[in-house]
């Protein structure tokens, strides 16, 4: 982290973590600044180089919480949507966008990072060749009845649909070439020693419009040390920002 130099970063799976210890850690890669969703559960974080303001903490409906903060003047949601059920991240994304709603005109630019654990449209056509996606999560679905990963057998693309509906960009699929290979966010190597299905996307940076045409580049950090770090491999995006 020290070495990427990152501006904002949005965090996900805090799992055991306190404010004091983010803090402490946010300033090992220079960032004064960083607001914990909770202590319990797998919380989410926001960590910048610059002060976070207008912080608001979302619990009420969501699987793992919504965590929003103003650095700026650009609203960062670090996001992290519920991990087996397809109708629950569409319920989730709602939710979002009626706490964007809140926001006022005059100051609607957001940017949403982390986990939303569903499939993009972007990239469809890669995961109707898998032979190996749909059986993977049939058989989740059977070992617990309360997961709904398919939608009558088949892939949900829902919760992510619902975002783009807004009019957000997806920071790396908008700046893809179409021959490009894809390349998925999950799972890592860490966790070789269980099975976690095939490759797939599950981590973003959507972007509102009036941001997306700053999008210097956005990529996968995808390599051995990262391998090591997390189950998922995370996502950063360059932007220049726009004046307001």
């Amino acid at each position: 982290m020290a070495r990427q130099k990152p501006d904002v970063v949005s965090l996900q799976e805090l799992n055991g973590y306190t404010a004091r210890r983010l803090t402490e850690d946010a300033a090992s890669w220079g960032h004064a600044h960083s607001v914990l969703l909770k202590e319990d559960g797998f919380p989410v974080g926001l960590t910048s180089r610059w002060p976070i303001e207008e912080v608001a903490r979302l619990r009420d409906g969501f699987h793992h919480g919504l965590l929003r903060g103003r650095v700026q003047g650009v609203h960062v949601y670090a996001v992290h949507f519920h991990p087996s059920n397809w109708e629950h991240r569409i319920r989730e994304a709602a939710l979002l966008a009626n706490d964007m709603a809140t926001i006022t005109p005059n100051n609607r630019r957001f940017i949403l990072a982390g986990d939303f654990n569903g499939f993009s449209p972007a990239d469809r056509s890669h995961y109707e060749k898998s032979p190996t996606l749909e059986p993977f999560f049939e058989m989740l679905d059977r070992r617990d009845p309360r997961a709904k990963n398919l939608n009558a057998g088949r892939l949900d693309y829902g919760g992510l649909q619902a975002i783009l509906d807004l009019g957000f960009f997806d920071a790396l699929a908008s700046l893809r070439p179409p021959d490009t290979p894809f390349v998925g966010t999950f799972p890592s190597a860490l966790v070789h020693n269980e099975n976690h299905g095939p490759d797939r996307r599950l981590d973003y940076i959507f972007l509102s419009p009036n941001l997306a045409h700053g999008v210097k580049s956005c990529r996968i950090l995808r390599d051995d040390e990262t391998a090591r770090f997390s189950d998922h491999f995370p996502v950063v995006a360059d932007l220049e920002l726009p004046p307001p």
